[in-house]
């Protein structure tokens, strides 16, 4: 059992940056991959970014956001970290962490555990 927990979000002007956290429970976070998903109203869950774990942390960045966005992990601190940088006010969204026991995932179905979301919005 996994529980995850998100922070950092907030109001930001357009062009601005925000790193959302997000703090996961367990002794066995390093043998997960974690996802960032986010969700605007009226839109459906679309994923951001993924960071492996058995693959030496490979990740993978959404076009929609790459260039902008990475994605880190510290298992010491049981935390995966979102920095997004040069932000628009499509980043406007609820962000979820999520995570999985597969290699590998980039869709929603593919994670078991997921946070209760943290706001973004980004004025323009």
């Amino acid at each position: 059992q996994v529980q995850l927990v998100e922070s950092g979000g907030g109001l930001v002007q357009a062009g601005g940056s925000l790193r959302l956290s997000c703090a996961a429970s367990g002794r066995t976070f390093s043998t997960y991959t974690m996802g960032w998903f986010r969700q605007a109203p009226g839109k459906e869950r679309e994923f951001v970014a993924v960071i492996s774990w058995p693959i030496g942390g490979s990740t993978y960045i959404a076009d929609s956001v790459k260039g902008r966005f990475t994605i880190s992990r510290d298992n010491a601190k049981n935390t995966v970290y979102l920095q997004m940088n040069s932000l628009k006010p499509e980043d406007t969204a609820v962000y979820y962490c999520a995570a999985t026991p597969l290699a590998w995932a980039i869709t929603g179905k593919q994670y078991d555990y997921w946070g209760q979301g943290t706001q973004v919005t980004v004025s323009s």
